[in-house]
């Protein structure tokens, strides 16, 4: 005896109890054409990848010294601005909501772990330098 077997439908696996699918059973997806500039656009980055607006500040070559001091005096800059704004939310100040605080912290805390990360790989270097045999 001969296995009789339903047809399924192709897309959606559907039994089907004709011969063919009812027409327009199934949406149909319309594919537009990527826009690359629209979507740099959207992104905040001119068409070569520069970000839109003021340039990022930019260290001379070769002077790590000032690089190291301005990045710690940004991280000391954020902490002090976190904990004015943790004074003025205790002290009721309408002008600073909770969520301003909270993404503050959050900032000022992933700046202060970055400057740790480096302070540690830094230290790591000095101690692999110093224990090369010469």
């Amino acid at each position: 005896m001969a296995e009789r077997r339903a047809l399924e439908c192709r897309l959606c696996a559907k039994p089907l109890m004709g011969a063919a699918p009812p027409p327009n059973t199934h949406p149909t997806m319309q594919i537009k054409p990527f826009d690359f500039a629209q979507a740099v656009a959207r992104a905040g980055l001119r068409t070569d990848g520069q970000p839109i607006g003021p340039s990022v500040q930019t260290v001379e070559a070769g002077n790590f010294q000032t690089a190291m001091a301005d990045a710690l005096k940004a991280v000391s800059d954020s902490q002090h601005e976190v904990t004015a704004m943790q004074q003025e939310l205790q002290l009721d100040n309408p002008s600073v909501s909770l969520e301003q605080t909270m993404i503050a912290m959050n900032k000022s805390q992933i700046g202060f772990q970055a400057a740790i990360t480096v302070r540690n790989r830094l230290v790591q270097a000095y101690s692999d330098i110093m224990n090369m045999q010469v």
